[in-house]
């Protein structure tokens, strides 16, 4: 018998993980949670468990990538980039006790290439969108994207550290206000 054929794959096994994840999050830290107590709440087996994650922080990689890629899907143009950041902070601040969990733990790094990921992703969708007409390299073009989102990151973290006391409404104007225009002039400076 094929190893994957042993064990029945419910399509939401990873949500239902996830969602133990999270739930317990609430009353324990990160480094107090088993695999043993995430199968024991979801009624699973350890297999299945290491059939879908190698361990928890594979499990809380795959529900940031999950939960808040998918989110900013269609928020990524420079019309939209304000938007697409405003559901990433709503994102965090709605899965307060995961992330702040996370960055307070041997997860952080995980929290931290997340918001990366997804500020990466929304960013390069702006920068190509406004460097399209302009002729600027490739590499250039990666080096302003990467730039930007490990500012931003930098900017979540902290207040993710501080316990998100500031509105994300807050977060955003301000992100906003500093950078009205340092896109465009970003992309004219690399010409």
């Amino acid at each position: 018998m094929h190893p994957k054929e042993r064990f029945p794959i419910h399509p939401y096994t990873k949500h239902a993980l996830a969602d133990a994840l999270k739930d317990m999050l609430g009353t324990k830290t990160l480094d107090k949670i088993t695999v043993k107590d995430l199968v024991e709440a979801c009624k699973l087996n350890r297999q299945t468990f290491y059939y879908h994650f190698q361990d928890i922080y594979d499990l809380l990689g795959w529900i940031y990538k999950t939960e808040a890629l998918g989110a900013i899907q269609n928020n990524k143009s420079y019309a939209t980039w304000q938007q697409g950041l405003f559901i990433i902070l709503e994102f965090v601040d709605s899965n307060k006790a995961l992330c702040m969990n996370t960055c307070r733990s041997l997860g952080k790094e995980h929290l931290e290439m997340f918001l990366n990921q997804v500020l990466f992703e929304l960013l390069s969708n702006v920068i190509n969108e406004i460097s399209d007409s302009r002729v600027i390299s490739e590499k250039d073009r990666t080096f302003i994207v990467q730039f930007y989102s490990h500012a931003f990151a930098g900017t979540l973290l902290d207040w993710i550290e501080d316990g998100m006391k500031t509105p994300c409404e807050v977060i955003v104007n301000h992100i906003v206000r500093l950078m009205d225009g340092r896109f465009m002039d970003a992309v004219e400076r690399f010409k």
